[in-house]
């Protein structure tokens, strides 16, 4: 849960507060769980909206976090420059999606929950993730493209670029 958490709000601080809200409010409802679906999906759900609830609050007034790394903190031994990067571009590339796709594709793609786990923990139908995660995996490809092939600069071919523009 905590990864969860995390990788919704991407602020480890937040990410504590939106778990300590949830564990609330899952300790507040437990006598309401009707025992439809596993618990783990149950306390994951409430996880995401506690995290999802974070998110539009801070929106509402939006904070400029301060940096706290500095030039004298230790970098992390067995960690490559090459990971690094390659981690805070995928970590921008997943900030400019919107977050009704982020949310998906965090919970299928890097948590591995399954589409039908992840639409009962959003609340949203088994299409609609589908759906969401295919988009943000396409403005993902494009976003992400020069990472795979670094001559072609991130172009991510389409239908038209592969099979003519004349035909359909």
């Amino acid at each position: 849960m905590w990864a969860v958490a995390l990788r919704t709000v991407r602020d480890p601080e937040e990410a504590a507060d939106a778990l300590q809200d949830a564990f609330i409010s899952a300790f507040r409802a437990a006598s309401n769980f009707r025992a439809e679906s596993q618990v783990t999906t149950w306390l994951h759900r409430i996880v995401v909206n506690a995290c999802l609830d974070r998110i539009r609050r801070k929106q509402a007034r939006p904070t400029v976090p301060l940096d706290e790394q500095g030039p004298q903190e230790p970098a992390v031994p067995r960690d490559s420059m090459g990971e690094r990067e390659t981690r805070l571009v995928i970590k921008e590339a997943l900030d400019q999606l919107p977050e009704d796709q982020r949310a998906p594709i965090v919970l299928v793609d890097v948590e591995g929950y399954s589409v039908s786990e992840t639409a009962e923990m959003l609340g949203i139908a088994e299409g609609t993730v589908k759906s969401r995660c295919a988009r943000g995996r396409t403005k993902l490809a494009k976003l992400l493209g020069h990472l795979r092939n670094p001559t072609d600069e991130g172009d991510v071919p389409t239908y038209e670029s592969k099979h003519g523009e004349g035909r359909r």
